[in-house]
């Protein structure tokens, strides 16, 4: 474990992780289970679920930026656990970022 000793390796670390490995495992089942077809969005130009995947990820890597540069990563509240956990603003920007991916799969 020595070679990952760079990285803060946190719980929402992991979380993040874990949660896109299960993305690309359940984008691999879909096209095996129902092979993709191409679709013409409002960007007039063919994509597949794999094209909007990577759009809306780029999309919420954006957000998530200009969130920090903007609003800043300031705690919204504190949860009365242990000795409380901090709630930061940044699942607001995940919020936005969850609501641009389904805007980007319906549309795109």
């Amino acid at each position: 474990m020595e070679s990952f000793a760079w990285m803060a390796w946190t719980s929402p670390t992991a979380a993040f992780f874990v949660a896109l490995a299960g993305t690309l495992a359940t984008m691999t089942w879909l096209a095996v289970v129902d092979p993709e077809v191409e679709r013409v969005g409002i960007l007039r130009i063919p994509t597949t679920r794999g094209d909007r995947l990577f759009l809306s990820l780029i999309l919420a890597a954006v957000i998530h930026l200009v969130w920090i540069a903007v609003v800043g990563t300031d705690p919204l509240l504190t949860l009365p656990i242990g000795e409380g956990v901090e709630v930061s603003s940044l699942w607001l920007a995940t919020l936005l970022s969850l609501v641009s991916a389904v805007a980007i799969f319906r549309t795109v």
